[in-house]
């Protein structure tokens, strides 16, 4: 692990290791969040103790930024971890809609534009840094290069790794849901962070393979986001119309995200809290993001994180088919 992660880790920490508020409920994904209700948010999760924050331009077309930003700039920027991303730079929508067409429930009247070299990527920073209201980020990450074309991930680590060099930012990184040649990526040390979502979950581990194990043998910090499974795994049991990577749940997965549950249930843990644990168990991740868009949620996520997960839990799963055996250290 690099030593400029160390630092962000030890800065970022909490009681049982580190929580990421994920800012792509502040940009309104889904719903709308108004601005007095985000403000609340961000308040109240500095208040509880979370120090580390990840946001994006492409959440609410740069609204995640400013409303981070609008906390942020209220503490010494040695006190707290931010990320960002590059790879979408935001520009005038020459037809403008009503709302976006992305999943964020803003006007559409900016459209997002992929550009990931050296010139894209420093104006995408610059323009993250003037909407946050900052003049540094911790860490940079290339923001789903596998959605833009073939080559991009490595074009956009090529231009974040001058701005490293610079001392732009101190960490750079790709921030994904796809695992493919992410392997090639870590082994040839391009990276000090993967952010991978939705690819190591209870119910997803298709990430241990071709990310968390290489970059546990790289020294590559892995942040697990998606835990959740984009709702599914967020209550105690799975409510009428959860969602699973953002679409509606199958009856399949809605079956073994109950038969989880029971077994939580058995061990007086709720399923959320062994959502938000279950990555944390493999060495290569070291923290994970979840989103929040209310005080209530963030209070609700952060008894969970310091929920003790028995380790009976644990061995029930793998027991029971639920999760595979090489996700689970001996103990």
């Amino acid at each position: 692990m690099t030593e400029a992660i160390r630092r962000l880790l030890a800065r970022g920490r909490s009681s049982r290791g580190v929580l990421v508020l994920g800012g792509s409920a502040l940009g309104n994904f889904a719903r709308a969040v108004d601005d007095d209700e985000a403000a609340r948010t961000t308040a109240r999760a500095w208040e509880r103790g979370l120090r580390w924050f990840d946001t994006a331009p492409h959440y609410g077309l740069g609204l995640s930024e400013r409303r981070l930003g609008a906390e942020l700039r209220r503490h010494p920027p040695g006190e707290f971890v931010v990320s960002t991303k590059v790879g979408r730079l935001l520009v005038p929508n020459p037809a403008p809609a009503r709302w976006d067409t992305d999943g964020f429930a803003v006007p559409g009247d900016l459209r997002r534009r992929w550009d990931f070299t050296p010139s894209g990527v420093e104006r995408s920073l610059e323009e993250s840094l003037s909407r946050l209201g900052l003049d540094a980020v911790d860490i940079a990450y290339v923001h789903d290069p596998d959605q833009a074309w073939p080559g991009a991930a490595r074009e956009g680590l090529a231009s974040l790794a001058r701005l490293k060099q610079a001392g732009v930012v101190r960490a750079v990184g790709i921030g994904t849901n796809a695992t493919d040649g992410l392997a090639g990526v870590i082994r040839d040390g391009l990276v000090d962070v993967v952010m991978l979502a939705n690819r190591y979950s209870l119910l997803d581990h298709t990430g241990l393979e071709p990310v968390l194990t290489p970059a546990r043998e790289a020294g590559v910090a892995v942040v697990a986001a998606g835990v959740f499974a984009t709702g599914l795994l967020a209550t105690a049991r799975p409510t009428p119309g959860a969602t699973y990577e953002y679409g509606p749940a199958g009856a399949g997965v809605v079956e073994r995200a109950n038969r989880i549950a029971s077994v939580c249930e058995r061990h007086g843990v709720e399923l959320p809290a062994v959502a938000l644990a279950f990555p944390l168990l493999h060495p290569a991740v070291v923290a994970v993001a979840v989103g929040m868009r209310s005080p209530g949620e963030v209070d609700d996520n952060l008894r969970r994180f310091e929920t003790g997960i028995p380790d009976g839990v644990w061995r029930d799963l793998v027991t029971e088919g639920l999760i595979e055996s090489g996700t689970v250290p001996e103990r």
